[in-house]
């Protein structure tokens, strides 16, 4: 592949990079390359089909308009997958974080953790622009949560102040209060609204201190509309944080500006903290965030599944929401991988191999299975057994398989069955004719069908591994 290819294409992403979010450039550009060009159209390649079809769907027309802008010949922009890129030997695809680095200025335009300073204060890069109110998923578990942080984000500075949300790690409580933060925006973009962790304000106060900029300090955090601390915990045994976060608290409080604060547990259980500031927290509204139940798990994952434009079967969904108990972040882990499993290794998820992936965060080998649903434990020794496991996978019974229907939606499966009881069992032409009642012919050409599909097909691939792992292969 020329190098020009590859030069235009460092061109490009640098011309793209401050148009979208620097998470979604890293992620989603990775690894990509122009691989080639046929006229007014280029050919751009992604590793995966996730990266391809979410710059394809989200992303094409930045992309044309950056293209455009270094070129105008090029009127057409085709995506494809190449599995090659990324890999040690390929010489083609660029690793976008070597486009920041070359990037001039970068931390000043795009560094979400810094803040633009106005005459009024400072308003937060932080909010993450994908959490908002409208795609948090609602439960029993956090329903009152949402609806006091929509109130909020209505009206800041109003009967809600300040607002306490407190609940275990992983729950959903950064969602909220950045959707608010958020919501407060789209309602009046010319708020000053600012998001921090504890952590990095008692960092600010440091810093002011080392630079006796302890006064600029004070003026930028009381002359903001809405000031949204998340894990006020960790204010704990910082007495000089606290007491500095005390007098922005009143300042605000006294100007009906809104505070949000977040916490692993409420006020009356926070340790070291200063009693003064436990009893302000305690003169708004305090709401707590619980793990959502099944119904609501479920939801989260389907969510997730539109979100990420992937389709996986209904009972893979089912034994995640069963037997995640912790946290949603690790709701949304297990999913992730699940994706990675059919993106990456070209295998459709079952709950044999989610089972396996629970197991690796060392959760035990003992899960819940629901419905039909059902994990393999032992390996697969006899075609009858084989037979009832693709039947099963395939949503067929056993006499749909063995039997004289030749429909599409049966002929396949059946074709599949005998193709693993002939490689993975080793068993004879003749053997396999006798369990699907069949001559011999008719069995050699189905599984040559099969072996010809997976060159090709990477549905088919992705089933003959899924049956491989349900079968304990």
């Amino acid at each position: 592949m020329s190098d020009s290819f590859r030069d235009f294409w460092i061109q490009v992403l640098t011309a793209l990079e401050p148009k979208i979010k620097r998470s979604d450039f890293l992620t989603w550009f990775q690894h990509t390359a122009i691989v080639k060009r046929e006229g007014e159209t280029i050919t751009v390649g992604f590793p995966i089909t996730l990266s391809r079809d979410w710059v394809a769907n989200r992303n094409h027309s930045l992309l044309f308009e950056a293209i455009q802008s270094l070129d105008s010949t090029i009127k057409r922009i085709h995506y494809e997958v190449d599995g090659k890129l990324g890999q040690p030997d390929d010489l083609r695809s660029v690793d976008v974080n070597s486009v920041l680095k070359g990037l001039k200025n970068v931390k000043k335009v795009r560094n979400k953790e810094e803040y633009t300073v106005t005459n009024e204060g400072v308003r937060s890069k932080a909010l993450n622009s994908k959490y908002t109110l409208d795609n948090f998923i609602i439960g029993s578990e956090n329903r009152l949560a949402h609806a006091a942080c929509l109130a909020v984000g209505r009206r800041p500075g109003g009967a809600y102040n300040p607002l306490f949300v407190y609940g275990d790690v992983g729950l959903g409580k950064t969602h909220l209060l950045q959707g608010t933060g958020n919501e407060i925006l789209h309602r009046n973009p010319n708020a000053v609204v600012i998001y921090m962790t504890s952590e990095r304000f008692t960092n600010e106060i440091v810093e002011a201190i080392r630079k006796q900029g302890a006064k600029d300090f004070k003026a930028r955090y009381r002359h903001v509309d809405c000031l949204i601390i998340d894990d006020i915990q960790f204010l704990a045994h910082k007495e000089r944080t606290q007491e500095e976060f005390f007098h922005t608290f009143n300042e605000l409080y006294d100007a009906n500006k809104q505070i949000i604060i977040s916490a692993d547990r409420p006020p009356k259980e926070l340790k070291d903290i200063q009693d003064r500031l436990i009893s302000r927290f305690e003169m708004g509204m305090i709401v707590d965030v619980q793990f959502p139940d099944y119904e609501t798990r479920l939801a989260i994952l389907q969510a997730k599944c539109r979100e990420h434009q992937v389709l996986l079967p209904t009972e893979v969904l089912d034994f995640i929401a069963y037997n995640v108990h912790h946290s949603i972040r690790e709701l949304e882990g297990v999913l992730m991988q699940a994706i990675a499993q059919y993106e990456l290794e070209q295998i459709t998820p079952t709950v044999r191999s989610v089972a396996g992936i629970l197991k690796k965060l060392n959760r035990g080998g003992e899960f819940a299975v629901v419905d039909d649903g059902r994990e393999h434990k032992s390996l697969a020794k006899t075609p009858d057994e084989v037979i009832s496991i693709v039947a099963d996978y395939f949503k067929l019974t056993k006499s749909d398989l063995i039997g004289p229907v030749r429909k599409k939606e049966i002929l396949l499966p059946r074709q599949i069955a005998m193709y693993l009881i002939r490689k993975d069992l080793a068993a004879s032409l003749e053997q396999i004719g006798e369990e699907f009642a069949r001559n011999h012919t008719t069995v050699m050409h189905s599984i040559e069908k099969v072996i010809k599909l997976l060159r090709k097909d990477h549905k088919v691939v992705r089933d003959v591994n899924a049956l491989k792992q349900e079968m304990g292969l």
